[in-house]
């Protein structure tokens, strides 16, 4: 089918639309489409292999969750996250973090250790290799996996209108070392079976992250601000 040239298989089952959605929402997320661009549909469809319709459609779809909005003479851009924007994010990413975290330690099997050790080492090989869009898919697979390995599938319905900026938050990193230092932590919490620790860590890792995506998307040092008199 014509318009549906440029679509991964692996998505053929989803309506175009959201097939088209999801391809534009991970340009956004790894930085190829960065805040301020301009969302011009018809080189969009070009760039798709696709109408301008499901371009629309998807686009309309992005604005209502946050990744676009329409600004007057300019047209759909992608929209700018505000320090507010970060900071509520990172509130609902500690609360289903710790969340996640605790049940993964309650259902975690040997299988389910294996792969989210396998997501740790490629996080690994590709920040030693200076590869940092492989090294923010690893990050972002490992933590698909605790929410997998959770088994609660109410918890993957609420997390998954949130799942884009998540994800671009995760990618958000300017100490690949200490990322994979903590995720080595998380992952041995959750291994030892022990839902308290693994929730302790999970909620001590998402604030180094917010740490960090403050200081790389805003300059901020909250170090510097809570020893401020």
């Amino acid at each position: 089918m014509a318009h549906g040239a440029g679509v991964p298989l692996g998505l053929a089952h989803l309506p175009l639309r959201d097939q088209i959605r999801n391809k534009i929402r991970d340009r956004i997320v790894r930085g190829e489409l960065p805040p301020g661009s301009r969302m011009i549909e018809r080189e969009l469809a070009a760039s798709l292999g696709v109408s301008r319709v499901p371009v629309r459609e998807a686009l309309r779809m992005l604005e209502s969750e946050g990744f676009v909005q329409v600004v007057p003479r300019r047209g759909v851009i992608v929209k700018q996250l505000s320090r507010t924007d970060v900071q509520e994010l990172f509130d609902v990413r500690e609360s289903l973090e710790a969340l996640t975290a605790r049940r993964a330690a309650q259902h975690v099997t040997p299988a389910d250790l294996r792969r989210m050790k396998r997501h740790l080492e490629k996080a690994r090989r590709a920040a030693d290799a200076g590869r940092f869009d492989q090294f923010g898919d690893a990050n972002v697979a490992f933590h698909d996996e605790i929410t997998a390995v959770a088994r609660n599938s109410l918890l993957g319905t609420i997390l998954e209108p949130l799942r884009g900026r998540l994800d671009w938050l995760f990618r958000q990193v300017d100490d690949p070392d200490r990322l994979c230092a903590e995720h080595d932590r998380l992952y041995e919490a959750i291994a030892s079976g022990d839902p308290v620790k693994a929730g302790t860590v999970a909620v001590e890792h998402v604030a180094s992250s917010r740490a960090t995506a403050l200081r790389v998307l805003f300059g901020e040092d909250p170090s510097a601000a809570d020893s401020a008199p």
